[in-house]
């Protein structure tokens, strides 16, 4: 069992992370056939920050944050995150998507 009770959830052939997660992507499967969505990806990377080097050598990787899903919704991007629960490290991180790249994720 994961830390947080999440249980991996096969959809269409997709191993997602969490019950909670599929079934989002379910619906937007179904917003995006039925025309109210566009452009659906899973597991967008944005950089937060980029690699730390010192004389060349990596001393500190990138640190990243990866969207559950984006998408187009009334010709704006979305970018969604199926949260069950809010970790210290992705409180951070929201705040430094909405810092670099104006983005507010959408929690689901």
């Amino acid at each position: 069992m994961s830390k947080y009770a999440n249980r991996k959830t096969e959809v269409n052939g997709i191993l997602f992370d969490s019950r909670k997660e599929a079934g989002r992507f379910r619906e937007l499967c179904w917003l995006r056939n039925s025309g109210a969505i566009s452009e659906l990806k899973l597991q967008v990377p944005y950089e937060l920050l980029p690699a730390q080097k010192i004389n060349g050598k990596t001393v500190e990787r990138a640190v990243r944050y990866i969207a559950d899903f984006v998408y187009t919704e009334n010709g704006q991007t979305v970018v969604e995150d199926a949260k069950g629960y809010r970790t210290e490290v992705y409180k951070i991180k929201k705040k430094l998507m909405l810092w670099k790249y104006g983005i507010q994720i959408k929690e689901v």
